[in-house]
């Protein structure tokens, strides 16, 4: 108990004496993309799920577990704008020793026309991300795990390339009898060793999340919150071409400001999960930050909700999730997960 608490302060630590903006402000921010379906259904980022589902370790490696033991899980994501990006793993675990997973993230942007400075198209370029990524977790009781990840970042955009480390440290508190799991975690701590330009090295998207989610004991709810970006208070984008109201006197739109309250909530993210039974789950959640940068300001429509649902069939499980950013649209996210030969012998 004594070394989970410190566990946790360490975590708190790294985080918040790491430099850390949002915004664009930094590099690999691809990092942040959610990894698989049932993460999107639940608002693109849950900590709190610790089951058999392998694809969620990808957020937080503390809640692998020996149920995921020789576990094979892929994500496929048709994105935006032709761009498609996936997540593919692998975890196997070693008795007294833990839970280790290998992994792969890539993003993939298709290709682009090369042109001088005149506009003529002299050919053609490729941009890609890849993060390789190493987890382990330890379960060092019966209520507490500990976690980290640890990653090798590759980006190439034409002949532009960079390379990065980075690594999550995560704590994770989960009481199976009364259905209540809570995690802290610092995610993409680390390094841009090799940057884009000479002597140009830039900031990682380095942030401190907290989540908790309680299962009704007599009801098939799971309730779940996370907060995002405990390092930073403001983590808003004022867009002046949102402004609905012009300054009479220069003509230049009037911002409007920010309420205390709206700050907050960009910071929380809502979930609710139905589990019918361990073979098929409903999800659905509200990202208020999402809504608040991404919806049109006249109709805002169903921005910043999420859904999505799972289901298993003996050794196979698939999920879908939705995530709706504007009337433009959104994004699907496909996950299956498979049990590969004693998966069940741990």
């Amino acid at each position: 108990m004594k070394k989970s608490y410190i566990l946790i302060c360490f975590v708190i630590f790294i985080a918040t004496k790491s430099f850390s903006q949002i915004g664009g402000s930094y590099v690999y921010d691809f990092l942040n993309l959610p990894s698989n379906a049932r993460t999107a259904a639940l608002g693109g980022t849950v900590l709190t799920v610790k089951d058999r589902d392998l694809s969620m370790a990808f957020q937080n490696p503390a809640v692998l577990n020996k149920e995921m033991n020789n576990q094979l899980s892929l994500s496929y994501i048709p994105y935006l704008s032709d761009i498609k990006y996936g997540y593919a793993a692998y975890a196997h675990t070693y008795d007294k020793i833990g839970t280790f997973s290998g992994g792969i993230q890539f993003v993939n942007y298709g290709k682009f026309d090369a042109a001088d400075e005149t506009g003529a198209i002299t050919g053609s370029f490729n941009a890609a991300d890849y993060s390789f990524n190493i987890a382990y977790a330890h379960q060092m009781d019966s209520l507490f795990s500990i976690g980290a990840t640890l990653k090798t970042i590759y980006s190439h955009y034409e002949d532009y390339n960079s390379f990065g480390m980075a690594v999550d440290v995560a704590a994770n508190y989960f009481n199976a009898e009364k259905q209540v799991c809570m995690t802290i975690i610092a995610r993409n701590v680390g390094y841009q060793v090799t940057s884009y330009t000479p002597d140009n090295h830039e900031p990682l998207p380095i942030e401190l999340q907290f989540g908790i989610s309680k299962k009704l004991s007599k009801a098939p709810f799971r309730f779940g919150l996370n907060v995002t970006h405990l390092e930073k208070f403001d983590i808003t984008f004022d867009n002046p071409n949102d402004a609905t109201e012009t300054d009479p006197l220069t003509g230049l739109p009037v911002e409007e400001k920010t309420t205390t309250a709206n700050k907050i909530l960009r910071h929380f993210i809502p979930s609710l999960e139905l589990v019918i039974s361990k073979n098929f789950m409903i999800q659905a959640a509200y990202n208020f930050q999402r809504r608040n940068e991404l919806a049109y300001t006249t109709r805002k429509s169903t921005s910043g909700f999420s859904f999505g649902f799972g289901f298993g069939i003996k050794r196979f499980t698939f999920n879908y999730g939705r995530a709706i950013y504007n009337l433009a649209g959104g994004s699907s996210h496909f996950t299956v997960n498979v049990a590969l030969g004693n998966a069940d012998k741990k």
